[in-house]
């Protein structure tokens, strides 16, 4: 039993060391993280044989093999847990970077909001002498708006050349 808790032991030790790594590595993490639950299954494998051995000690001995198997299996337990937790923040960082790209690739465009103000104006039962009016007043609109603008910039170049 003692050679195969050693072992058992020292692979907990490596993965924690890889799970450490784990954080910092960036392309080759997915092949890490497949190294580290294959050790992690592994280990699943050595405690359950670990269990068949302790329970076959003397019985000076067997409570504490029990407690040690026992805190193994604790161990990974929680480096399973934090393995799990590091695919899962990988997989919303991932999300996160699919959505953004979807967003940025998308083009928005009024000509297509238009054609559908447009379609929804003809489903209303408007006219096309109204709707021709009502874009002709969008256009008029537009030059208003400019003339505004300009007419303030003057209007407030005057103020500061009249104050100072």
């Amino acid at each position: 039993m003692e050679p195969l808790y050693q072992q058992t032991h020292k692979q907990v030790h490596e993965i924690q060391s890889h799970m450490g790594r784990l954080e910092t590595a960036d392309k080759q993490s997915l092949h890490l993280e497949n190294e580290i639950q294959a050790s992690i299954d592994q280990i699943f494998s050595h405690l359950e044989r670990l269990e068949i051995l302790s329970s076959k000690e003397p019985p000076n001995k067997r409570q504490n093999a029990k407690l040690r198997v026992d805190q193994l299996k604790y161990d990974v337990q929680h480096l399973q847990t934090a393995l799990r937790n590091f695919q899962h923040r990988r997989y919303a960082r991932e999300q996160q970077e699919r959505q953004r790209e979807e967003l940025l690739s998308r083009t928005f465009t009024t000509n297509g909001t238009q054609k559908k103000i447009l379609d929804i104006a003809n489903m209303l039962g408007l006219s096309n002498t109204v709707m021709r009016l009502t874009e002709k007043r969008a256009f008029q609109d537009k030059y208003f708006m400019i003339g505004g603008m300009l007419l303030t910039c003057v209007v407030m170049f005057l103020v500061v050349q009249y104050l100072t």
